[in-house]
């Protein structure tokens, strides 16, 4: 894992209409903190702040398959890589992408995703980067 795990993120986001990365770095080891991040039927919907649940589905290598149910109700069927440091998940309506990283004696965590336009590369931009910034307090709060 090296610093082109949170770059990857940002060109990633930077070539989604609508998209914004957050960052932070965490005063918490890697190993703590992508156990929650990477922990996608644990963890994750402790941060996440629309996330009520997901059932991961099947996991072939990094490709993963994973129903989401948000607190709202609302279900996704996403499709993506999972590894150590490095998340990107889609369903036809969601995108969701995390990078983490070792920086200093603490972790440089990235954020994007959203609301996603079917047949568009656009995000929904309203709330994305109130409720990005939420999940990395909520993130930080829970590795602390």
């Amino acid at each position: 894992m090296t610093q082109t795990t949170v770059g990857r993120l940002r060109v990633m986001g930077a070539g989604v209409r609508g998209a914004h990365v957050v960052e932070r770095v965490l005063p918490a080891a890697f190993g703590e903190v992508w156990g929650v991040m990477g922990d996608l039927e644990g963890g994750f919907g402790d941060f996440q702040p629309d996330m009520r649940s997901v059932r991961v589905l099947r996991v072939d290598g990094d490709r993963v398959e994973a129903l989401a149910r948000s607190r709202y109700g609302l279900r996704a069927h996403f499709h993506g890589v999972l590894r150590p440091g490095w998340c990107w998940l889609q369903s036809r309506f969601l995108i969701v992408g995390m990078a983490a990283v070792t920086e200093g004696e603490g972790t440089r965590v990235a954020l994007t995703g959203g609301v996603r336009v079917p047949g568009h590369l656009a995000l929904v931009p309203f709330g994305t980067r109130r409720e990005l910034e939420k999940a990395l307090t909520r993130l930080g709060e829970l590795v602390a």
